[in-house]
């Protein structure tokens, strides 16, 4: 079994805000200089359901570049701004 901790810093991130008006940019990849969240764990305490993608470890591709080991998405369902 994994213990992966929510609590830990984020360290990357990208938003999609599907309710956005159409004039508004809707995909933002983490340019600013702070997460919007220090963690999932607050994520999830402002209201966020969080689903975790782990990726299959590769053995011998620890130094590789690619997805991230313990990914997590989050969503949050909020009014339309239409």
């Amino acid at each position: 079994m994994v213990q992966l901790d929510l609590g830990a810093a984020t360290v990357a991130w990208a938003l999609f805000d599907g309710a956005a008006p159409a004039d508004s940019p809707q995909m933002q990849s983490g340019a600013e200089d702070e997460a919007p969240y220090a963690s999932v764990l607050d994520a999830m305490r402002d209201g966020w359901r969080v689903m975790q993608l782990p990726s299959p470890p590769t053995a011998g591709a620890e130094t590789a570049p690619g997805h991230l080991p313990h990914e997590y998405v989050l969503e949050r369902m909020v009014p339309s701004h239409d």
